[in-house]
């Protein structure tokens, strides 16, 4: 196995392994290197369904998105071939998906792992980002960071749809449902390195004890600084790479495309632990 850093914080290319027949030896020499880098590439894998969510189940229990599925299909093309229509609610989530944020945070339990398998992809665009929020916070300045040491922001699908001029019906969507929005600290350790991060990105609003608009004048400055070279790795994708990355320490994105062009990622989402992803309670 080679491992090569990306010019980058974060992010790296690993080389001679083969995800679809991974041994366990193998796979501690993955799961270290993860936690260095946080984002890890694995090119031309064509890595089956099954193997995939088996990848997933390596770093922890699957959070199931919908149905009893462990495994979700992201893309604008529908089960017959022909392309979403640029209104529908599913478009205006993947849309969404092109604002920076971090899986599940509007959900009880924040995501702990994310993998990402290409099928199909554009001719050109459609490239998702990664950025490093161990490094967003080491760059701030220490008045900053003690500023937003003890505050925290609630996280809400509905919020971030909204400032897309989408009006997410409940129940249309993963993570649209009758819950209440979770209170999550700006500024998280991370449970295994023991990093300091932030934890902001699109789905974040409402800092109690600041008036709206200075919430939103404070995340949109956090966001702004935190998402800059050289702590913003990108890719291109090509069908069969494969990319897993640790939602409780980077934000990402997706990159628009010609959406008459069909993008097919396959999902597979891993459920963070209670102890270390729920929000704040009281």
């Amino acid at each position: 196995m080679q491992i090569e850093a990306c010019e980058a914080s974060l992010g790296a290319v690993v080389s001679g392994v083969d995800l679809n027949h991974l041994d366990n030896s193998t796979w501690r020499d993955v799961e270290t290197a993860w936690y260095e880098f946080a984002v890890l590439i694995f090119p031309g894998q064509n890595i089956s369904p099954a193997q995939h969510i088996a990848l997933g189940e390596r770093i922890g229990p699957i959070e199931v998105l919908a149905g009893d599925h462990k495994s979700v299909t992201l893309s604008n093309q529908r089960a017959d071939g022909s392309i979403l229509d640029a209104s529908s609610n599913h478009f205006q989530i993947l849309r969404g998906n092109e604002g920076w944020h971090t899986d599940s945070s509007y959900m009880p339990v924040s995501a702990r792992a994310s993998i990402l398998a290409a099928d199909v992809v554009p001719d050109a665009g459609g490239e998702t980002e990664w950025a490093d929020m161990r490094a967003a916070y080491d760059s701030l300045d220490d008045d900053l960071q003690r500023r937003i040491a003890s505050l925290a922001a609630y996280h809400s699908l509905y919020h971030s749809q909204a400032k897309i001029g989408h009006a997410a019906p409940t129940g249309s969507n993963y993570g649209l449902g009758d819950q209440p929005p979770p209170l999550r600290p700006l500024v998280k350790e991370h449970p295994v390195t023991g990093r300091v991060c932030l934890f902001i990105g699109r789905h974040a609003y409402g800092i109690p004890g600041l008036s709206e608009q200075a919430s939103e004048t404070l995340l949109a400055t956090l966001l702004e600084a935190a998402c800059q070279a050289p702590r913003v790795l990108v890719h291109r994708w090509q069908a069969g790479d494969v990319v897993m990355w640790d939602n409780r320490c980077v934000l990402h994105r997706a990159r628009p495309y010609d959406y008459t062009q069909a993008r097919v990622l396959r999902h597979v989402r891993v459920s963070g632990d209670a102890r270390t992803e729920a929000g704040i309670v009281g």
